[in-house]
């Protein structure tokens, strides 16, 4: 299958809103920002689909997984955000704004206090980032990360029998800085090399509201970021005490794990662009190389982005242990691992 070339020829980008991600203004020039392209025309031919993959990095499907179950996942999600007392009780749950009391803490300069006007703390131990404990026991979640759709997407492209990690990656962001860009493969790289990455948006979310951006083929660059793609954040070294004071011990990482905090400055130095989906819509999915370098837009709005991502496999292949099983080790005490170094 030939492929084409299509970046010289986008239409410049015109009435965008100043995007931005860790609270740096990104580069709207066409040669350095871009938009991801749909790739359900690929589903019947496997082979092209392998094709786009390889060459591109990631596999777009647009409105592919049933709008309703989205939206169900979607709600009982912010049911359980609602009874904790996070959302604006005035409005709608399923618009996901904000409680005021949160708003001011969540700014692009400062991380939430969860302190509301009359001084109480609310929910101190929970945060809107990383939620993984709204997907971990409900089945409205598992029912979209792990249904027939994508398993049957993943059998298709794969040629084989597929697994997923049990472990669901569930982020709820409210107001303010998104990701740090990073590649995947140093939080999961123990098992198969063709492991791959699947986000899925839990409700519109427009380019204010932020979302996921990819540094276009970065995965055919691996070779320049090779000893920050060797890493493991949780593997330490045996010999060096502070390490094990601090990973074996304490369950920190040996490596920050991110690679970049400066987003801005990726596409010039890769000489590549961002890309990001103009809306992302509920039933809308993409599933991308483990290093592809990756974060996310900041959210310039008063709601809550939801998303999960989830890892896909072959069958056959080995898996990294710290992301599957009933209650998977992930990050913790029992996921590190020693070495002499």
């Amino acid at each position: 299958m030939k492929f084409v070339d299509v970046s010289h020829m986008q239409s410049p980008l015109i009435d965008l809103p100043e995007l931005t991600s860790l609270g740096r203004r990104l580069d709207l020039d066409p040669s350095r920002f871009g938009f991801v392209q749909p790739c359900n025309h690929l589903l019947d031919d496997p082979v092209a689909m392998r094709e786009f993959f390889e060459a591109e990095g990631y596999l777009f499907m647009k409105q592919l997984l049933p709008r309703e179950i989205i939206l169900d996942a979607r709600r009982s999600i912010l049911e359980a955000v609602e009874a904790e007392g996070q959302l604006d009780a005035d409005r709608d749950p399923m618009d996901g704004v904000v409680h005021p009391d949160f708003l001011e803490s969540f700014t692009l300069d400062a991380k939430p206090t969860f302190k509301g006007a009359d001084g109480a703390v609310r929910n101190p131990d929970r945060k809107m980032a990383f939620r993984p404990d709204l997907g971990a026991n409900n089945p409205e979640v598992k029912r979209v990360v792990f249904g027939p759709e994508l398993a049957e997407f993943y059998s298709r492209f794969f040629g084989a029998a597929v697994r997923h990690f049990d472990f669901i990656w569930l982020r709820m962001m409210g107001p303010g800085k998104g990701t740090a860009s990073h590649c995947d493969w140093v939080y999961m790289g123990r098992g198969s090399s063709k492991l791959m990455t699947c986000w899925i948006p839990y409700g519109e979310i427009p380019l204010h509201v932020g979302g996921l951006i990819l540094l276009e083929r970065s995965h055919l660059q691996a070779d320049r970021i090779a000893s920050y793609l060797a890493q493991d954040v949780d593997a330490y070294c045996e010999n060096v005490p502070a390490q094990v004071e601090k990973v074996a011990k304490g369950g920190g990482w040996s490596h920050r794990g991110w690679l970049s905090t400066c987003p801005e400055s990726l596409p010039e130095k890769f000489e590549t662009r961002w890309l990001t989906c103009e809306h992302w819509e509920p039933g809308d999915f993409i599933t991308f190389n483990m290093r592809l370098i990756h974060g996310s837009l900041d959210n310039h709005s008063d709601r809550v982005r939801i998303s999960t991502d989830t890892r896909w496999q072959p069958a056959d292949e080995p898996a990294d242990d710290r992301w599957i099983g009933v209650n998977p080790p992930g990050h913790g005490l029992a996921g590190k691992r020693g070495r002499i170094c």
